[in-house]
């Protein structure tokens, strides 16, 4: 059995407002790339953060409320027992592929 290892967490840089202006496109390509998180400072005091867009659309989704009713009723059937592995899954979703090619090859 393999393990695969959770993906890393992007780490969380602090720079100042000014060495942001001076370094913002290496930023953005640093948080593009997904391997870092950027907190501005102005002061001393955190005023603004870069995060990779697809961090920024999660917290987007998670923030609307049909998004979040939805993964709560998922949640809640989990925890009921109503939840069946991936595997199987994935299995029933290939044997129904299989079955639709099968029904386009007779149609031909």
């Amino acid at each position: 059995m393999t393990h695969e290892n959770p993906p890393q967490k992007p780490a969380v840089t602090r720079v100042s407002l000014t060495q942001a202006r001076a370094g913002l496109g290496a930023l953005i390509e640093r948080v593009a790339a997904g391997s870092e998180c950027v907190i501005i400072e102005k002061e001393g005091l955190s005023v603004a953060a870069l995060i990779a867009i697809d961090e920024f659309e999660d917290y987007l989704e998670l923030n609307d409320p049909e998004v979040s009713a939805v993964i709560a009723e998922s949640r809640k059937e989990y925890l009921a027992g109503k939840s069946r592995p991936a595997e199987e899954l994935l299995r029933e979703l290939e044997e129904d592929e299989e079955r639709e090619r099968q029904r386009e090859r007779a149609a031909r």
